[in-house]
């Protein structure tokens, strides 16, 4: 599903973000990245899918190469990937669910086929009952379930999430790791960075370590340190 080959990304003032990273990430995989802060768990996140370019290498993301997609093929390409930012980046003026069916619009997807679309993911999130809901009614765990929501509506073949518990408590971060692991389950390619130890310990997933730009350590049911 994800094939990453010699990758490097320098940026103009000179910082090596990553040092020639090469991994393969599988269908139906449940992936931590980990790794200190500046180790480019970030950068990796954003070229897989294709907010940044590498500076050399091959990056393939469900078959098709990013290093050689036109610019007008990149919104085909996001449509088959959900992203899940650690800041939410919700619409600010709208419901819990024209937040959610806000995906669906922008590909031409409305009607009473998106409306039962948007409340089957919203139930599989637990916010049935906040469909109504703007964001500045709801806790920062609330927003981060919609934003998972958000993520899931066109059911993703892959679903990147970036630092999503960063501004969350242990416990809301855990139930939002269930969330990303019940899609998983239905088959979506589930790619988490993060710094959290007691998620990436507790959940015995792969774990992929980054340091200084450099994958480091690769491990099936790995722990967040060796």
């Amino acid at each position: 599903m994800i094939s990453v080959k010699g990758v490097s990304k320098i940026y103009p003032t000179g910082m090596v973000a990553l040092n020639r990273v090469t991994l393969d990430i599988r269908k139906g995989e449940f992936v931590f990245v980990v790794g200190p802060s500046g180790a480019g768990k970030s950068t990796l996140t954003k070229i897989l899918y294709r907010e940044e370019m590498p500076s050399e290498g091959q990056v393939y993301v469900a078959g098709k190469d990013l290093t050689k997609m036109r610019r007008r093929e990149v919104p085909f390409l996001r449509r088959r990937i959900g992203v899940v930012f650690q800041d939410f980046k919700l619409l600010s003026d709208r419901t819990v669910a024209e937040n959610t069916a806000f995906a669906l619009q922008v590909t031409g997807y409305s009607g009473r086929g998106a409306e039962k679309t948007v409340k089957q993911v919203l139930a599989l999130v637990g916010l049935r009952d906040r469909c109504d809901a703007y964001p500045d009614e709801l806790s920062g765990g609330e927003q981060q379930r919609v934003a998972i929501a958000r993520s899931m509506v066109r059911n993703p073949d892959i679903l990147i999430a970036d630092e999503p518990t960063s501004n969350l408590d242990p416990e809301t971060s855990m139930g939002i790791m269930r969330i990303l692991e019940r899609a998983n389950m239905y088959g979506t390619t589930v790619v988490v960075s993060t710094h959290a130890r007691y998620i990436v310990d507790s959940m015995r997933k792969r774990v992929i370590e980054l340091r200084e730009g450099t994958v480091v350590r690769d491990v099936r049911r790995g722990a967040y340190v060796r």
